[in-house]
């Protein structure tokens, strides 16, 4: 069934709200959750009807889990039987390199999203979901700002203090960096003999690279990131998985070359801007780069926790100042992320890895480490209670 409003959006046009937040996903809904914990008034709007289905996004690492449990969640994912996930096996060629984790685990977006809204609600944050806002239809003033959101058979104005940009890869203030690898995939019926539980898949190849993990329904998550002109000369995405996959030696899932893709907007983007008047810019729509096992989601729920206080206060240009500090220290990861994408580009260099990580598997141990390094320790320069 799907996750009802809270209120209409006649109702909402005649509030006015000191933050409204555009987009549900991760960074919105948990940003809705911890503004509402803190007694401020939030409305949180959604194009979408909850539960949706979402490809990408589906392992949750130990930032993640982190951030989870600091804001009383982390029974969330228990709750919800997400798999843990222990291991990685990286394929390039016919190498093959296991790889630990220390913590992580999948689940699907439909679960993970909807929990996460109904937590916000739960906690006193309104939800309007199926509603768009209307392209260039935010408007400022020297104490409010106006959007204009539409619905099947209404539309309407709502004033806001503060406003929050949590769209996504989708939002009007991103734009991909030239060159920048695509996100495509599906998800497959329940295949038992495919990537036992706890596993994340990733096979390297000419073109991109694809990634396959055992949900907690059992069903298989695809997740690729491939190049745009790879995938014309292959005449489509599941072309291109099933080529990869063989280049690795290893056996295309049954369904593969029927199934709905999906894909997305170039998956390394920049923003236009972070902060403005009156405005806060967080999670995927700040920016983004292609991530391989999780670290779309920590990012965006590091973001979400990190913009919470500030959107709590009363508005000051100096916040916005604050805003683009913090979203530095956020970025960190992404650079560290970015450079491990560069090198599996290209084939020579992700066989080469592939090969000295299969013989000497602790090598991994720092990468891995970095990527799931929790920085809520720096809690002063990122998350003010």
């Amino acid at each position: 069934m799907s996750l009802a409003p809270t209120l209409s959006l006649d109702q909402a046009t005649k509030r006015t709200w000191p933050v409204l937040i555009l987009g549900a996903g991760p960074a919105g809904a948990l940003a809705a959750h911890e503004i509402a914990r803190r007694g401020v008034s939030v409305l949180l709007v959604d194009r979408s009807a909850f539960p949706r289905t979402k490809v990408c996004g589906c392992c949750l690492n130990g930032v993640a889990l982190a951030v989870l449990a600091a804001v009383g969640l982390e029974s969330l994912t228990t709750h919800l039987h997400a798999i843990p996930l222990h291991e990685v096996l990286l394929h390039a060629g016919r190498h093959t390199a296991q790889i630990r984790l220390p913590s992580g685990v999948a689940l699907s977006r439909e679960a993970l999203d909807t929990a996460l809204i109904q937590a916000a609600i739960h906690a006193g944050a309104e939800f309007l979901p199926g509603t768009h806002a209307i392209p260039k239809g935010v408007m400022g003033s020297e104490t409010l700002r106006q959007i204009k959101l539409r619905q099947e058979s209404y539309s309407g104005e709502v004033s806001t203090s503060i406003l929050l940009d949590a769209t996504g890869l989708t939002s009007a203030g991103s734009m991909g960096w030239p060159g920048s690898r695509v996100g495509a995939g599906t998800i497959l019926d329940k295949d038992e003999s495919y990537c036992p539980l706890g596993q994340i898949h990733l096979h390297c190849g000419k073109g991109g690279y694809v990634g396959i993990v055992r949900l907690e329904d059992g069903r298989l998550d695809v997740a690729c990131a491939f190049e745009v002109q790879a995938m014309r000369l292959a005449h489509g995405p599941a072309n291109l998985a099933r080529r990869i996959l063989m280049e690795c030696g290893v056996k295309v899932p049954d369904g593969l070359a029927h199934a709905r893709w999906r894909g997305t907007l170039p998956l390394t983007r920049v923003a236009r801007e972070i902060a403005g008047h009156r405005l806060f810019v967080l999670g995927d729509a700040a920016g983004y780069v292609e991530p391989f096992t999780g670290e779309g989601i920590a990012w965006a729920l590091t973001s979400a926790l990190a913009v919470a206080s500030l959107a709590c206060q009363p508005w000051s240009p100096k916040l916005a100042h604050r805003w683009r500090q913090r979203q530095r220290f956020l970025r960190r990861g992404q650079i560290f992320c970015q450079g491990v994408a560069w090198l599996l580009r290209y084939p020579v260099c992700s066989k080469a890895m592939t090969l000295v990580l299969s013989r000497w598997p602790k090598l991994a141990e720092p990468i891995v480490r970095s990527l799931n390094h929790s920085r809520l320790s720096l809690s002063p320069e990122v998350i003010v209670r």
